[in-house]
């Protein structure tokens, strides 16, 4: 097992509590099926694609908004802010994140964005403080799975694949990492999620 130098962390999902759970909160505050905003964005051909967009900084925020409340036949007005507002830290990650940190490796985000005007999802969780390196999505104009956009989180933090290890909910962004000898870890629950970070890197990992 090689000696591991950072650990990247995806955003939603990962370091926040479960994005679908706010979804489907979502849509019965909206008075829709509990799965009508996750179709909308994640099955949707037209909103895959919308997605997408936003993801690379293609569209704006805005007009992903009147996009996707098109599709679910409701008001758009600012609907990533009232979609994502109950997101919260998921806080076992937040502190093995920092506990990784303090053990002298060196951690990241890759995140693929969800535009950060009106709303910001990422201001309140002051990452750049938190993290050594950041990558989001918009403001580099690749999304995962993109394989260039590891490659950039690489270049960034100054460590080779094998030395990483990049912890993601969604199974289709693991492929690209581990392309690149990156150790994968996909994140279901985030007890197994801490066993399994604190088995590769041999430090104590509370698990909730």
């Amino acid at each position: 097992m090689p000696p591991y130098e950072a650990v990247i962390f995806d955003f939603g999902g990962v370091l926040t509590t479960n994005l679908d759970d706010c979804a489907r909160a979502f849509a019965r505050r909206s008075a829709l099926p509990d799965d009508a905003y996750l179709h909308a964005v994640t099955v949707n051909p037209v909103g895959r694609h919308l997605f997408a967009q936003l993801e690379r900084g293609d569209i704006t925020q805005e007009a992903w908004n009147v996009g996707i409340a098109q599709l679910l036949g409701i008001d758009g007005t600012d609907l990533m802010r009232r979609a994502l507002t109950p997101l919260k830290p998921e806080a076992p990650m937040v502190e093995a994140a920092r506990a990784i940190r303090a053990a002298g490796l060196r951690t990241a985000v890759l995140s693929n964005s969800m535009g950060m005007s009106p709303f910001n999802l990422y201001e309140p969780w002051k990452l750049e403080d938190e993290h050594d390196v950041v990558v989001l999505s918009e403001q580099v104009r690749m999304r995962k799975p993109d394989p260039e956009i590891y490659q950039l989180t690489l270049r960034q933090l100054g460590c080779r694949g094998p030395a990483c290890i990049f912890v993601d909910d969604n199974e289709a962004n693991l492929q690209p990492a581990q392309d690149l000898g990156i150790t994968t870890i996909h994140a279901q629950q985030p007890d197994q999620t801490l066993l399994r970070l604190g088995e590769l890197l041999g430090l104590p990992m509370t698990v909730l």
